[in-house]
Order: C-alpha cells, then structure tokens, then sequence
C-alpha cells in the first residue's frame, strides 16, 4: 500500500568553534593576517595568509562550512560530496522521475504531481557500522517554495535501513512526490538522528529529470 507523509523540518543550533592560536615572537607570525579583537570586526576570508585557527573561528559559518570539519554544507550539487565528522560520506545522485509502477499494490500517477526517486550513495570511511536508520530525506521545491511529501514505490526500492558496514559503499533511494506547480529544481537535505545538536545536514541542489 501506498503512503505518503511531509516530512517535519529539523532546527538546527550552530555552534562556534572557539581556536586558540599559539604564542610566539618569530619573525613568520609577521606574514599572518592579524586577528580580529572581536566578532564584530570585519575579517577577510579570501586572504591567503590569513591564519587557518581565525578562518575557522570567523568564516566557516559565513562559507556554510562545517565548524568541526571545514566541509560545505550548503550549496552541494549533486554529485558532490559531504563527511561527516564520524567518516561517513553522503552524495545525491541525481533524481528522476519515477513511471515504473506496481498496479498490484495501487501504485499510479498522481494528477499534477511529479512521481520521482532520489539515489543516495553513502560510504563509510569511519571505523564503526552506521545505522541508515537514522538517515532521512526532505526535499523543497528550488524556484517557487513547495515541499515534496515522501512515499515509496515497491520496484526497484532501496530504502534507508539497517547497517553500513566500514569500508562499505551503497546506493540507497528514497521516493517522493512534488506538485508540478513548484518546478522540477530542487533542494535535498539529508538529516541524520543524531546525540550530536551540532550535527550539520548538508543540502544538495539540483533537478528532477525525465
């Protein structure tokens, strides 16, 4: 049987990475760029020389890195590529309209809507099994709002569960429907249940083809 749902958004709280740089009086500390006297003061995030310790503390929010990696968060394309402090690695494939139906199980077109899955490959790099459970999607429309409500399609499913294993990679998919009105770019985030408040969600961006 067929069931769809809108996934609920997560909130999440950022939190700054505090750096503290090392003493010293040799003449290379001349070549750093010098170090803001507070938050409130401007801080040229493109400078080459700027110390790797305040680019970290003033830019990475600015740059949607992620404060205990340096990885981007925002503004992925699909196909590229976001880790996790834990060593698991998410990439969106792509996405594309879904037309191979199961009748038997009540499965058909939706008037005005746009039937599509989304591959999911994941690798893990850490040293500990993940669980795919604590992975979820939610997917928004990219031109004029809209958010797609989630479902699952019998052929073909690879659905988010059990255990990946380390040194393991896999392609999973998760299914969604999204009104035609809101266009077929998109956005996917993929949260993760974590203990971890701090944890980051990446955002893929990208289209729905076929």
């Amino acid at each position: 049987m067929r069931v769809r749902a809108t996934a609920a958004t997560a909130a999440l709280l950022l939190a700054a990475l505090t750096a503290c740089g090392g003493g010293g009086s040799d003449s290379s500390s001349a070549s750093k760029s010098k170090a803001p006297d507070s938050k409130n003061e401007k801080v040229d995030c493109t400078s080459q020389t700027l110390d790797q310790a305040e680019w970290m503390k003033h830019c990475a929010e600015e740059t949607g890195a992620d404060p205990d990696t340096g990885a981007k968060s925002t503004g992925l394309k699909f196909g590229e590529t976001y880790t996790w402090p834990d060593g698991l690695k998410a990439s969106v494939v792509d996405a594309k309209v879904f037309t191979d139906f199961n009748s038997e199980y009540g499965e058909s077109a939706e008037p005005g809507s746009t039937d599509f899955r989304v591959a999911l490959k994941l690798e893990n790099t850490g040293k500990k099994p993940t669980a795919l459970d604590d992975l979820s999607l939610i997917v928004e429309g990219a031109t004029n709002g809209g958010e797609a409500s989630f479902t699952a399609f019998e052929n073909g499913s690879q659905p988010l569960e059990g255990r990946l294993a380390p040194g393991v990679t896999a392609t999973k998919n998760a299914d969604h429907v999204l009104e035609t009105k809101y266009g077929k770019k998109i956005v996917v985030t993929v949260q993760r249940n974590s203990e971890n408040f701090d944890l980051e969600f990446p955002e893929f961006n990208g289209a729905i083809s076929g």
